[in-house]
């Protein structure tokens, strides 16, 4: 997360932005049959082998931990799948 004019703040809002984009783009696509909504499957570290895995949702959590560390790069992988609602027990009425 170095540049030679840009600050890393502003790098790192960068980021953040493509990744909101990104994500939004995918769950734009067609559902396949039987889907019933876009899921990810996300990883990051600092290299591919390092990497774990993440949350959708806490994607802004690492890179801001990674710009804590003051990481020069880090490894982001999202990964679109389509994704099957898994039903609560309902309450029975007797």
């Amino acid at each position: 997360m170095t540049h030679p004019t840009t600050k890393v703040p502003r790098l790192v809002e960068a980021i953040k932005y493509e990744v909101k984009k990104y994500l939004k783009r995918e769950r734009r696509k067609d559902l396949p049959k039987g889907a019933d909504f876009w899921d990810f499957d996300c990883r990051m570290g600092v290299d591919e082998e390092s990497s774990e895995v993440v949350h959708v949702y806490d994607i802004n959590k690492s890179i801001d931990q990674a710009e804590l560390k003051q990481l020069e790069s880090f490894y982001l992988e999202i990964l679109a799948k389509p994704g099957h609602r898994i039903k609560k027990p309902g309450k029975s009425s007797e």
